[in-house]
């Protein structure tokens, strides 16, 4: 569909204003506040009524419950994990991206992983780790790792550890954020497969000069590269794109999403990371990039994850 069409579309399907919810008050508020003024400015450029609310507000819910559909800009816990869909979906409110279970899961990357690999897909060993474990231990068993936050995103929390000693320093930095795993760390090329609706968009291959891609890579630095065509072949691209797929349905996601890969150098199997239930939508998100290999602008873009909610 054409940009016009699909603003057409959309309000067809509309009967009142459109609110975007974004701030809240995880560590990722400043991001959040980035995504949901790109959003409102992308609707207001479409002709269509917005507002932006920010849920820091006690009253939110109150000023949310107008809105005929509500796009959600949140990132992290108190707004990605599902607590948000919940309270809109007990006001009747249609919001857009995933239902409670899918944001709940996978917001917690050891539910993740542990729904994935019963499921047979794969992804790196882990171990849940905290300051009282052996850490020596785990470094003796998945040699080179990477902690993570559990609960957490845009790379919050995390550090890349290359000895026990090490090890034990990541943790202390995770665990601030709560229940956190200690993950091997897979040698080789780092890639993301955007998903709208059912459609997995083109694989966008990430490079960065620093030791993996954080929280400075993602949204500060000038030097990190993001390749669009991702360099594989085509059979290997819909090899990715189909694991991709799969990972975001396993865990009951909908909508709109991004799912994040690594592939071994060694065995060229690809290993799923996580999945993101509402990515960044800034100047420096994925999601807009692979939605331009598409050839759909920023606003089609955000059009397009409306109607996946309508």
């Amino acid at each position: 569909m054409s940009g016009k069409t699909l603003i057409d579309e959309v309000r067809s399907r509309l009967n009142g204003p459109l609110v975007v919810l974004a701030g809240g008050r995880s560590a990722e508020r400043e991001i959040s506040l980035r995504s949901g003024n790109a959003v409102l400015e992308s609707l207001q450029r479409s002709g269509l009524a917005a507002e932006l609310i920010d849920t820091a507000d006690s009253q939110w819910m109150e000023s949310a419950q107008r809105a005929a559909l509500v796009f959600v800009a949140l990132h992290g816990p108190g707004g990605e994990d599902g607590t948000v869909q919940g309270a809109l979906q007990c006001m009747g409110l249609r919001y857009t991206g995933s239902g409670v279970l899918g944001s709940a899961i996978a917001m917690d990357k050891l539910r993740t992983k542990l729904l994935w690999a019963g499921q047979s897909l794969p992804t790196p060993a882990f171990e849940v780790v905290d300051e009282a474990s052996d850490l020596s231990a785990v470094f003796a068993q998945l040699g080179e790792c990477i902690v993570k936050p559990v609960c957490e995103g845009s790379s919050i929390g995390m550090m890349r550890a290359s000895s026990a000693e090490q090890l034990a320093e990541a943790v202390a930095g995770a665990t601030r954020y709560g229940v956190s795993l200690a993950e091997k760390w897979v040698f080789g090329a780092e890639y993301t497969v955007a998903i709208v609706g059912d459609e997995a968009l083109p694989a966008i291959r990430l490079e960065t000069n620093n030791r993996f891609y954080d929280f400075q890579a993602k949204y500060q630095s000038n030097d990190t590269r993001y390749i669009c065509p991702c360099g594989l072949g085509a059979q290997e691209e819909q090899q990715l794109q189909d694991l991709a797929l799969r990972a975001f349905r396993a865990v009951g996601c909908s909508g709109w999403g991004r799912v994040d890969v690594m592939r071994d150098a060694d065995t060229g199997e690809f290993q799923l990371l996580e999945v993101n239930t509402i990515p960044g939508m800034t100047d420096h998100s994925l999601v807009p990039m692979a939605a331009r290999a598409m050839g759909w602008s920023f606003d089609e873009l955000v059009l397009r994850i409306m109607l996946q909610a309508l």
